[in-house]
């Protein structure tokens, strides 16, 4: 049986909040599943994230395989980069380290100012060409 790790969406039209289960991957994408392990709401800014991270560290031990959206929302939580640096078998300390790294640069990349160059006509005529 192959189990995945992924999104299941409930709310109502067009306002949607997700559920992150472990299910059956033949299962519908509303339908059974065999275990809730964190919650996704898109709607805020910014977005809301609950998770839990021990069932989601046992299921990827069991084999579960998470999907793309799932995947990424682990790694903005430093969850992956917590399983990776484990399985590396670095000490408690050291993680904790790489953590906190990790934690500042994510901070100093939201504090910069999302800045977006307009092309020119000429630039835009250069690039087609």
């Amino acid at each position: 049986m192959a189990v995945k790790i992924r999104l299941r969406r409930m709310g109502k039209k067009k306002q949607p909040i997700y559920k992150i289960v472990v299910a059956d991957a033949r299962s519908p994408r509303d339908g059974k599943f065999i275990e809730a392990v964190g919650f996704y709401n898109p709607l805020t800014n910014p977005h809301q994230i609950k998770l839990d991270e021990e069932k989601i560290n046992l299921w990827l031990d069991r084999g579960a395989i998470p999907t793309l959206t799932v995947k990424s929302i682990l790694s903005k939580n430093g969850i992956l980069l917590k399983r990776h640096l484990e399985k590396k078998k670095y000490s408690e300390e050291r993680i904790q380290e790489e953590i906190s790294k990790w934690q500042k640069l994510k901070e100093a990349k939201l504090a910069q100012p999302k800045v977006r160059k307009k092309k020119s006509k000429k630039e835009k005529a250069e690039q087609k060409s």
